[in-house]
């Protein structure tokens, strides 16, 4: 999953806004959870910031589910700045996903 950067997405430091980066984390790892679960909502979720996301295209999420059983899935999302070709880990979440009804 990505998203473009934009200006109205950075905070005063012209860094990407946490929130954005949080919002990119979440429905990753609820897409992530979903595979195992079917329809998913995210029940908890943390986030590291590693770096500050500045000066790039777009951010990437990538997210894993790492345990699923009958009703939740632990999962687990890198989120890298994108510079052309280049790769850089700006954060990390892991979250717990619940199966919906």
């Amino acid at each position: 999953m990505s998203l473009p950067l934009r200006a109205d997405l950075l905070q005063q430091h012209g860094f990407v806004h946490g929130g954005a980066i949080c919002y990119l984390a979440d429905n990753a790892l609820t897409y992530a959870g979903g595979s195992l679960l079917g329809d998913s909502v995210t029940s908890e979720f943390k986030i590291n910031y590693l770096r500050p996301a500045n000066g790039g295209d777009r951010l990437l999420a990538v997210a894993t589910a790492l345990h699923g059983g009958k009703s939740q899935a632990v999962c687990r999302c890198d989120i890298y700045l994108v510079r052309g070709d280049e790769r850089l880990l700006c954060a990390a979440a892991q979250g717990t996903i619940r199966k919906v009804g």
